[in-house]
């Protein structure tokens, strides 16, 4: 099983790319996997890393609130920024700006925590930055929004809430309180997790792509690469955060990963919502959602083999 799961890990990239072609061409394979059931998968991956956690974990991040801080204000800076930008610079109208201007200011996606665990970054780090982000948008989120747009977003703060305590917090908690107690049984089940893990990320690929296939293929390279570039520099941007103010291997990825992927589920929702009128606004946040998934994939194989001499991978 270690060695399965291992494998698996390591190729997680393929597979993902590989569910990705397949619901884009083939629609209709996936269709059978629900939107309704991201949450579950998400809370199930969510459970899976809580018991490689120990409470431990979580105290560090309350006694070094400076990474949290600097890592959500760096987030809310940079990716609403690189949208306005990336958006100016390749003449979008004003349904794509708003779309991609809405994946930019909004927090950090359980996705990311998925992914930092897997490239071997600082988890801890990651979970405290996508909760303090999420607690912080719906003030955040419509005032960068209308910053950027001159338009007005309303952000539905109890649903905000209730999602990332149920999602990401309680999950984490039990399988933290069950590694706690059970800690001699749980061991036995670590060397399956990568195997959940990238199994759960597949299956929501292809429930997000499946159902926005004609969206997709549509939009035209021009969004796809707005798309990108967004992703990617966000990726950059965070690594640079982390060399700036010194972090170590863990927190750099960390901090990488959580910039560089959204919360643009929440983006699609905002956009349809907010502004029924602009149909295309959906789209950003649609592409978005399969393309951060792809590369966040990617990105974790490339750091987890990142591992300066004489560092300690985390969670090792």
């Amino acid at each position: 099983m270690k060695t399965i799961s291992g494998f698996i890990g390591r190729h997680m990239a393929l597979f993902v790319l590989a569910v990705a072609a397949l619901a884009l061409l083939a629609p209709r394979t996936c269709l059978w996997i629900r939107t309704d059931w991201i949450n579950v998968l998400l809370m199930i991956v969510m459970f899976g890393m809580g018991l490689t956690m120990k409470a431990g974990d979580f105290a560090v991040v309350f006694s070094r609130p400076r990474d949290v801080v600097v890592g959500c204000a760096a987030q809310f800076l940079v990716m609403p920024l690189l949208a306005y930008g990336l958006g100016k610079v390749f003449g979008l109208n004003a349904e794509l700006m708003t779309g991609v201007i809405l994946v930019g200011t909004c927090p950090g996606g359980t996705s990311s925590n998925v992914i930092t665990y897997l490239a071997k970054g600082d988890t801890a780090l990651s979970v405290g930055m996508t909760s303090v982000s999420t607690l912080l948008a719906p003030l955040l989120t419509p005032a960068l929004t209308y910053l950027y747009l001159r338009a007005s977003v309303d952000v539905d703060v109890q649903a905000m809430f209730v999602s990332i305590v149920q999602v990401v917090l309680l999950p984490i908690a039990l399988g933290v309180l069950i590694n706690r107690f059970f800690g001699k049984y749980t061991e036995k089940a670590k060397d399956a997790l990568p195997s959940v893990s990238v199994a759960a990320i597949c299956m929501i690929v292809a429930a997000v792509v499946s159902r926005n296939n004609e969206k997709i293929m549509s939009t035209g390279a021009v969004v796809f690469a707005v798309v990108v570039l967004h992703n990617l520099l966000g990726y950059l941007c965070g690594f640079l955060v982390g060399v700036l103010f010194k972090m170590d291997v863990p927190r750099k990825k960390a901090v990488s990963v959580e910039i560089g992927m959204q919360n643009s589920g929440l983006a699609v929702s905002l956009a349809g919502s907010a502004f029924p009128n602009l149909a295309a606004a959906t789209v950003p946040g649609a592409v978005f959602s399969v393309w951060h998934n792809i590369s966040g994939a990617i990105l974790a194989g490339i750091f987890r083999r990142y591992r300066p001499a004489g560092s300690e991978p985390h969670g090792e």
